[in-house]
């Protein structure tokens, strides 16, 4: 079984929404401190990114 490029950017735009809501409750939930706030400002820019790949998808 091959992997095309939808297929990588499929499984990369998954990985990295799992790793930025994951990031993002860290700085919601374990977090309380200033450092709470860096997570979940790279757990928003981890989304971000995975939207990025996700319109990527079916155009290159």
């Amino acid at each position: 079984m091959g992997m095309n490029k939808n297929t990588v950017l499929g499984w990369a735009t998954l990985i990295m929404i799992i790793m930025g809501l994951i990031l993002i409750a860290l700085g919601a939930f374990r977090y309380d401190d200033i450092a709470g706030w860096g997570f979940a400002t790279v757990g928003i820019g981890f989304l971000a990114n995975a939207w990025v790949f996700s319109s990527l998808k079916g155009r290159v």
